[in-house]
């Protein structure tokens, strides 16, 4: 029976709408049938009497198990085997289908998105779901050959095989009493963070710990300032090492030092990228265009190869296997370890590489980036726009600024993903969000005054197509 999916939730990276108004019980059910249909299509399985297997996890928003049950009736109705490892943080999905060998698997979740949205996380066994390939499974909803079968569904709890595994590179050095505040924002990886914090050596204070699709405490979005502001006080207070933030469905890492700043993930990225490259010398490493400059400049004078990639979780994981990377990022707190591990973000995992990294340290979190230049950054900034219009936006804005290039030779452009505009007081970037209706931007700069002129020239461009920067 053919279902034709609201267009705007078909992402470049997954599928995402809000509750009652784009996205159903019915999406979800839809959503397995034509996954389920997909799969079958595209991977050969052996021997071919097997049944494929299709993992499936859920956030803990309140509508996730009812999605969640649905998308695992639709998958069976195709004739597969599903396996549904239950609620917890989006990465141990994507670890079910490594421990399992499936062939694909799927997460119900709204990520960091207000907590009347949600969506699905789709990956294959070896390869993420992204771009065309989420068009072809709404077209074959829609118009395509869906296939029927009998199938089954088991539950199977996994966590404490993901434990085991992410404690499995847990390397502490002399500093092994670390002092640690942790803050899960009352998201998905709760429950988790209790277990792997109990075989941690250490003193924890845990924040928010306990799954709450409500959200009551704050947004759990580590990229924006004030959702850490409880994070930093309890440091403060408890006088810890650090302190660490998750997003909703713990797939992106917030951290604070010991001073109580807050370590943007482009320099958290120098402090993983020093042991990575002993690990792997000359490797590439990518990050996104939101990162800072500094970032790609350090990781080229460690010997490593650095690379600027567009924005997006999906993409990055395909860049990486193209370019055989063992660590990529993304100033959103998207951490990629391929370096001992599964090339996935993983916010549980990078706090443990994270703990490593600190305990060898002869001073604090502070002096692992006290070498590097003072630089001045926003954080990300957000314009809210209209959906249907905001991918045409960037593109007029690109247009106004090429012919300011070509006037002044100092203004360089790149459009790798939106355009990140370089002059010699340092960039800005805007580019369109694939996850919300808005335009993110950020900008850099080596001085007050240099940061002021980048800010101007941004907003100016901005004001011509409608919108405001407000920074």
């Amino acid at each position: 029976m053919s279902y034709k999916f609201d267009p705007t939730i078909l992402r470049e990276y997954d599928i995402r709408g809000q509750i009652g108004k784009n996205l159903s019980e019915d999406d979800a059910y839809a959503l397995g049938r034509a996954f389920g249909s997909y799969v079958q299509d595209n991977i050969d399985i052996e021997p071919m009497d097997e049944a494929y297997t299709i993992c499936v996890g859920c956030d803990g928003r309140l509508s996730s198990p009812s999605l969640s049950k649905s998308l695992c009736e639709g998958l069976k109705d195709t004739g597969v085997r599903v396996v549904n490892v239950g609620m917890g943080p989006t990465p141990m999905l994507y670890f079910s289908v490594k421990h399992f060998g499936a062939d694909a698997g799927i997460m119900v979740t709204g990520s960091h998105n207000p907590s009347d949205y949600n969506g699905f996380k789709m990956m294959l066994n070896k390869l993420p779901v992204f771009g065309e390939t989420i068009q072809e499974i709404g077209e074959i909803s829609a118009n395509g050959v869906l296939k029927e079968g009998q199938g089954s569904i088991i539950e199977c709890d996994i966590k404490e095989s993901y434990v085991d595994r992410l404690i499995k590179d847990l390397n502490l050095g002399a500093k092994h009493d670390l002092t640690i505040a942790w803050d899960a924002g009352n998201g998905s990886a709760g429950e988790i963070l209790r277990m792997l914090t109990a075989r941690i050596p250490g003193t924890h204070h845990l924040l928010y710990d306990e799954i709450d699709g409500n959200f009551p405490n704050h947004h759990p979005d580590p990229t924006v300032d004030e959702n850490l502001v409880d994070l930093q006080t309890l440091v403060a207070k408890e006088k810890c090492d650090l302190g660490i933030a998750f997003d909703g469905d713990g797939d992106r890492i917030g951290v604070i030092d010991e001073k109580g700043s807050i370590l943007r993930c482009d320099l958290l990225m120098t402090i993983y990228s020093r042991e990575v490259l002993d690990n792997h010398p000359e490797a590439t490493i990518i990050g996104d265009v939101k990162c800072s400059q500094l970032m790609f400049d350090e990781i080229n004078k460690m010997g490593g190869k650095a690379v600027m990639w567009k924005t997006g979780h999906s993409l990055v994981k395909a860049k990486m296997q193209e370019l055989n990377a063992p660590l990529a990022g993304e100033l959103s707190g998207h951490i990629f370890f391929a370096d001992k591990y599964y090339g996935y973000d993983d916010a549980l995992y990078c706090a443990v590489r994270l703990l490593n990294a600190l305990s060898v340290a002869e001073n604090g979190l502070s002096s692992l980036t006290a070498h590097l230049p003072k630089l001045l950054n926003t954080p990300e900034l957000r314009i809210e726009v209209d959906e249907k219009e905001k991918f045409d936006l960037v593109p007029q804005i690109s247009k106004e600024l090429e012919a300011l290039a070509a006037q002044d030779s100092s203004i360089k452009l790149d459009n790798t993903d939106g355009v990140r505009v370089s002059t010699p007081d340092g960039w800005w970037l805007v580019r369109p969000s694939n996850t919300q209706n808005v335009l993110v931007a950020r900008i850099e700069a080596s001085s007050i005054e240099g940061l002021e002129q980048l800010k101007k020239m941004a907003g100016e461009a901005i004001e011509k197509i409608g919108y405001t920067l407000n920074v």
